[in-house]
């Protein structure tokens, strides 16, 4: 059921659980301009949003790990797909580098919260790397699926997009049974060993619609598909699409906080434009919104991908009411109350302690 509230707060309704306190970002107070238009501004703020519990545990991942160790602590990949979260990662002494062999021997390195396959494990362990695995326990969940039906010999279909990080570790568990999926439209020329021996797994982070989509053009044409024990989409992806779907059709304009490179924030601008929005726009900082794109616009849909940090959809709603949007409602569709304990080797800290933050985050 989908609540609209009004509330002395409704800012941070929705907001992440736990969530790393990034830096601002400086503002440029009055850059949007307050023009009138024919009825009321308004703000639909998408609740949940944001972090989810894999960002969070990988971003205090690589933050404890610098703590612990001290700089520089390596990480392979983006630890997350957002610019910010990264950036400022960087200035407390995180090198990304996009292989492990830029790593010097013996160093400390972490693995993104993509997952990574057994290959690089391997090769991280014959430079003596002391590695910290931060992968998502969602895709984690994914990787250990593909294990299994592997063993059972049987081939799989999955559905991602080729080259992201989390498609090519997953693949990699199995790399002898996988065939990859990129979209409803490779079903048509897909080529299988057995089609009674098949099942389907997916990258955690698509458009649960377009992903359904190719399951069902999939059981079309193999109708002995097996599915998944469990949905491997995560809660958060589904979530986020969850509440862009209510306000999307209220909506003129629907700006969504998140980078370019991160699947889930792409997927919601597109999902925002599928499902009524009359414009849709994917930033990673508010500074980038355009006066001409406020032309018009009584109601502008407001939400970020699962990698965005919260602080940055608040310097968004700082300039929205510079602009003449104070009012900000909170549009709910689900709660997120959900944490992961971080990597073991971060758990205590040098004494031997337990850390207050095992579980992964910070209540805000």
């Amino acid at each position: 059921m989908t609540v609209t509230a009004q509330t002395p707060n409704p800012r941070t309704l929705g907001a992440p659980v736990v969530s790393l306190a990034m830096p601002r970002v400086r503002r440029q107070e009055g850059r949007l301009k307050n023009v009138p238009v024919s009825g009321e501004k308004r703000v639909l703020l998408a609740a949940p949003r944001g972090y989810c519990a894999g960002v969070d545990r990988a971003v205090v991942a690589v933050e404890k790990a610098l703590e612990r160790y001290g700089a520089p602590v390596y990480v392979r990949k983006q630890i997350v797909h957002n610019v910010h979260v990264v950036r400022t990662l960087e200035e407390m002494g995180a090198i990304f580098v996009e292989e492990v062999d830029e790593v010097p021997e013996g160093a400390n390195v972490v693995f993104s919260a993509h997952g990574v396959s057994p290959a690089v494990v391997s090769e991280a362990d014959d430079r003596g790397l002391h590695a910290i695995d931060a992968t998502c326990p969602l895709v984690t969940k994914v990787h250990r699926e593909a294990v299994r039906f592997a063993r059972q010999d049987m081939e799989i279909l999955l559905i991602g997009h080729e080259g992201h990080e989390e498609v090519e570790g997953t693949a990699g568990e199995a790399p002898d049974h996988v065939t990859i999926v990129n979209s409803p439209a490779d079903v048509d020329t897909l080529e299988v060993k057995d089609p009674d021996n098949l099942v389907w797994l997916s990258q955690t982070t698509l458009s649960v619609d377009e992903t359904m989509e190719t399951v069902r053009r999939l059981r079309a044409k193999f109708p002995n598909l097996q599915d998944p024990p469990s949905e491997d989409i995560c809660y958060a992806t589904q979530n986020r699409q969850g509440v862009i779907k209510e306000i999307a059709p209220k909506a003129d304009l629907v700006l969504v906080i998140g980078s370019r490179n991160s699947s889930n924030s792409v997927r919601l601008v597109e999902v925002a434009l599928e499902y009524g929005a009359k414009a849709a726009y994917l930033v990673d900082y508010a500074n980038e919104v355009k006066q001409e794109w406020l032309d018009g616009v009584e109601t502008i849909g407001v939400s970020s991908g699962a990698s965005a940090p919260e602080v940055l959809v608040q310097e968004l709603l700082d300039d929205l009411v510079d602009a003449g949007y104070e009012n900000i409602q909170a549009v709910m569709t689900a709660e997120e109350d959900l944490v992961f304990s971080l990597p073991k080797e971060l758990r205590q800290d040098a004494s031997g302690n337990t850390d207050a933050r095992a579980l992964g985050g910070r209540v805000r």
